[in-house]
């Protein structure tokens, strides 16, 4: 089956060169890299932080009414910066 993809430059001249160094054609290189692809196991689900915020999210932002100078000093103060 014929389709059109984009693929990126470098991507694509890395390829190219692969198949001409080891005698084979662009499209036998690029469908032995799917098969790799997709012959492996899917990726277990990504790892979700868990919420341990507080307040009332749809509440004032305490945070609001300090400039970035006054959080700065607030994060660090006691720490000797």
């Amino acid at each position: 089956m014929k389709t059109t993809i984009d693929i990126n430059d470098m991507l694509l001249e890395r390829a190219k060169r692969h198949a001409k160094d080891t005698g084979q054609t662009l499209r036998s290189v690029v469908e032995d890299g799917l098969r790799q692809v997709l012959s492996q196991p899917k990726s277990a689900k990504p790892y979700k932080l868990e919420d341990h915020s507080y307040g009332d999210p749809d509440g004032p932002n305490p945070l609001e009414s300090y400039t970035w100078s006054e959080l700065r000093d607030l994060i660090y103060e006691g720490r000797g910066a």
